[in-house]
């Protein structure tokens, strides 16, 4: 399975966007990512409809081992940052992909 770095998604958005300068697209990608850290930071949920929603899960605490000693640690509780997939998100990802014309 492949995955998409930052630098691809702002390189596809600057071809996909001719008028779009790479240098902007790089900035908007970046603006965003980092409102959407700083909202999650701060608690907010996020909602993209069609997409989904990006909101905080807590862990608690619990007894943790040290792989190395073996001896008990007491793992604090955490923080984690949770996505779930909009209903149009799902249904895209789940249709069968297009073949191309050549294959």
């Amino acid at each position: 399975m492949n995955s998409m770095t930052k630098s691809e998604l702002i390189a596809r958005l600057a071809t996909r966007y001719p008028q779009l300068v790479a240098k902007d697209a790089d900035y908007a990608v970046k603006t965003i990512l980092d409102a959407m850290a700083q909202s999650l930071s701060e608690g907010q949920r996020i909602e993209i409809r069609g997409f989904g929603s990006f909101s905080l899960s807590k862990r608690p605490p619990r007894i943790g081992r040290n792989p190395k000693s073996g001896e008990k640690v007491l793992v604090p509780e955490k923080r984690v940052p949770h996505f779930k997939a909009g209903k149009e998100l799902r249904e895209r990802v789940d249709a069968p992909a297009e073949v191309s014309a050549g294959s």
